[in-house]
């Protein structure tokens, strides 16, 4: 026959035969071994931020910090939408096993609905697995660590906040590092003006 079997076309000659496909290049074999098993060509989602706590930094030694996230309600993710969060005062505890947010503040947008009663500061839940709120409670109550919120971020499209274990600072450990961030200061100014005169 010339090509044509049962009115199907043979194209059988134009495609390598199963034995004979060509192999992948060994670069590219090389980057997949790289990436590991089960990772994806994505990239992570991007992280935005809605608010920093700065002074946690000077009031506490923050060791060991956590992301959980946050059971909001809808008027509060529009909030946030808006940037009208703090976290400046806040504070985490953990009661019966769950972790809950404390005296962080978002401010209802003034055209919130009027059926639900909006209330800026009240207790949110955290969300974190069983394993990791049991390493924050041995924590907390044998070696004496506090939670402190640090950041409230945006995760893909998910709010998401960093708490850190903190030890409070004494008033000498708060002097020190202030003497540090000025000396540092000092010497990157000297640094600059060396390299600006060379």
């Amino acid at each position: 026959m010339t090509g044509m079997e049962g009115g199907v076309p043979d194209d059988s000659r134009d495609r390598p035969a199963w034995g004979t496909m060509p192999r992948m290049s060994n670069q590219k074999a090389q980057k997949d071994k790289a990436k590991g098993p089960g990772k994806s060509d994505k990239a992570a989602p991007p992280i935005k931020t809605i608010a920093l706590n700065k002074r946690a930094k000077h009031e506490y030694h923050l060791e060991h910090r956590f992301e959980a996230g946050m059971s909001l309600q809808g008027w509060e993710l529009k909030s946030i939408r808006a940037g009208r969060a703090n976290i400046g005062d806040a504070y985490a505890m953990i009661n019966d096993g769950e972790l809950f947010l404390y005296g962080s503040q978002i401010t209802p947008l003034i055209q919130a609905s009027t059926h639900v009663l909006a209330n800026d500061r009240r207790t949110r839940k955290l969300l974190m697995h069983r394993r990791e709120i049991d390493q924050l409670v041995g924590r907390i109550q044998r070696d004496g660590y506090t939670l402190v919120p640090t950041a409230l971020y945006w995760k893909g499209n998910k709010v998401k906040l960093e708490i850190a274990l903190a030890k409070g600072k004494q008033a000498h450990d708060k002097r020190d590092a202030a003497r540090d961030r000025d000396w540092a200061r000092e010497k990157q100014r000297a640094m600059r003006a060396r390299n600006k005169d060379a």
